[in-house]
């Protein structure tokens, strides 16, 4: 719906916000030490005094779980190790009944090499199913020897061809070797693609979080990546499949399902930085994705080398990132989806603070404060509401599970690297690592943190006796309860926080990340220090007005004056007077 005044077009789901479940790590119900369907069923009410309104839960399909479920070996079924048809079933209605939406995963770049589409394409070049994948003959080396049919590195590292011996060709694969890549040339896997996502349309699901679907389409040429690593056998090769040449008609086609339902939509989009690109899915006018997740916010703290190389970086370039995404959305009748953790990142609060112990509630709510009260749906992943923090320091690599660490850390002791290169992996593991994300939920002080009756399939963390919902769920100072105030304040100045104009006040400042929100004449001032001293702030003079503190994360902000003395990490919200 269109508001002609203040030409905004409003959506039940740009004002939507939304809780990430990882289900192996949430509830385990059945003493398994794995999370579970029944175990989410089981919670449903925590999540909603949150007050959320979607729940996106990451893949419970039927899978050998190489990456995590990411790996689907039947669309159609969920895995016997997360529950049931009926217990999803439940969770619809479970959901449905106290006024929030089920948003599934949908991994549809590529299958799980189980998946029985894959075991026929391979078993003979005479299958029905062969052009399902996609499938190249080799390159011949100098010396006779066969080699992939090009140069890029795939995203766990190595090539992203795997050699097939029966056959004598190469099926591609971006991810692991078990995730070969769909053919989406293939007019009927865009249909085996379309016909999953309405059976579960029809079952009641509300909508989809799209996984990797910037990646569906790719040069046909399948031309080699520029030398861009030199150290590294392979390349990324990005360009020639992050935004491939038919990438808009197959989401047309997507989001002409999606809107027939009306559902809720979210694709995940690596390596697209261009915005222009991005509002050719978003544009609200392109019926084709809602929104996507893009990670040049995230991505600040990755180095030229990738996920796993350091790199410096500043607040100032951390806000003017979100002014960029902000601004460019506002102006283009775009969308954005707002985000700082998900299951593939370590905790926010190590990657982009100082962190200290003793600032970690503060520090959550700072952040919390400053994705929160932009422009955009907003998305919150399990026990980022507790203000939980990555696994300690001083766990070794043993203890890590997740292949994309695993793999970087055995190529780098295959390609003989140094001590300190390999120190200074070790400390971008500590910080990034996706198994930081996937620890157990600390429910409480009991025994796993709550979570299970015995030792789960990932260890929990060291400080759940003191981090734990249980004793965040009635304290009026924890960040949980922060956190609800936070979606209770974007439902009570909906106009203002959600659809408001955004603009940074003191953009040239190092330290501190302010910022207005505007809507006809709806003010709002929002002030996030990212330093972990102390700091001065004159406040504008645009913002001398009468007001009121809506939000403060040390709790005892009254009012506004001309300087403020900012602790560290403070943040607040003032709303002017109307």
């Amino acid at each position: 719906m269109a508001d002609g005044s203040n030409g905004v077009h409003r959506a039940w789901w740009k004002e939507a916000s939304v809780y990430q479940i990882y289900p192996a790590s949430f509830k385990d119900s059945n003493g398994d030490g794995i999370g579970d369907i029944p175990g989410i069923n089981s919670k449903l009410d925590y999540i909603k005094s949150l007050g959320v309104d979607l729940v996106w839960i990451c893949p419970c399909y039927k899978s050998p779980k190489v990456d995590m479920g990411y790996d689907i070996s039947d669309y159609r079924d969920i895995d016997p190790q997360y529950g049931t048809m009926t217990d999803i079933d439940q969770l619809i209605g479970g959901l449905h009944s106290r006024g929030m939406k089920l948003v599934m995963d949908m991994v549809i770049n590529h299958t799980s090499d189980k998946h029985k589409w894959f075991e026929s394409a391979i078993s003979s070049k005479e299958s029905p199913y062969r052009d399902y994948y996609i499938w190249k003959k080799p390159r011949i080396g100098e010396n006779g020897e066969k080699l992939p049919p090009n140069n890029w590195l795939s995203a766990f590292s190595g090539s992203v061809w795997k050699y097939d011996e029966k056959s004598d060709e190469y099926y591609f694969h971006l991810f692991a070797a078990e995730q070969p890549d769909l053919n989406w040339e293939n007019p009927k896997v865009r249909q085996e693609v379309y016909d999953v996502m309405r059976f579960w349309l029809d079952k009641g699901v509300d909508g989809f979080r799209m996984d990797a679907i910037n990646f569906i389409s790719k040069d046909p040429a399948f031309p080699d990546a520029p030398v861009t690593v030199p150290s590294s056998k392979y390349q990324p090769g990005a360009m020639y499949y992050a935004m491939g040449p038919r990438l808009h008609e197959y989401l047309g086609d997507v989001g002409k399902i999606l809107k027939e339902y009306n559902a809720f939509s979210v694709g995940e989009m690596a390596h697209v930085f261009d915005p222009n690109e991005i509002i050719k899915v978003v544009g609200f006018d392109r019926n084709e994705l809602n929104m996507i997740f893009q990670f040049e916010l995230t991505d600040i703290d990755m180095g030229p080398a990738g996920k796993y190389s350091p790199t410096k970086w500043t607040p100032r370039q951390f806000k003017n990132i979100s002014k960029k995404w902000q601004v460019f959305m506002q102006e283009n009748d775009g969308w954005n989806a707002l985000f700082l953790e998900n299951h593939d990142s370590g905790r926010s609060l190590e990657r982009f603070l100082n962190y200290k112990p003793e600032l970690r509630s503060v520090g959550a709510k700072m952040l919390a404060t400053f994705i929160g009260l932009q422009s955009g749906t907003l998305f919150l992943y399990q026990g980022e509401e507790l203000g939980l923090v990555n696994m300690p320091k001083s766990w070794p690599i043993e203890k890590y599970k997740d292949l994309e660490t695993l793999n970087y850390h055995k190529q780098l002791l295959n390609d003989g690297a140094s001590q300190e290169a390999m120190d200074i992996a070790m400390r971008e593991f500590q910080k990034k690592a996706r198994d930081h994300a996937r620890l157990p939920f600390q429910w409480d002080t009991s025994s796993f943190a709550g979570f299970s009756t015995v030792q789960p399939w990932i260890d929990v963390n060291e400080d759940y006796k003191e981090w734990n919902a249980e004793a965040q769920i009635n304290d009026p100072l924890s960040v949980f309860t922060y956190w609800r105030s936070i979606f209770d304040l974007r439902r009570t100045y909906k106009d203002v926080l959600v659809y408001g104009k955004f603009e940074l006040v003191d953009p040239a400042n190092e330290k501190v990340c302010a910022y207005k929100r505007s809507f006809r004449s709806e003010v709002a001032l929002v002030v996030t220090s990212f330093s972990d001293s102390t700091v001065s702030w004159a406040v504008p003079q645009e913002f001398w007005k009468a007001g009121k503190i809506m939000l403060s994360n040390y709790g005892d902000v009254k009012e506004l004056q001309a300087e403020m003395v900012l602790r560290p990490y403070e943040a607040f919200l003032y709303i002017l007077n109307n």
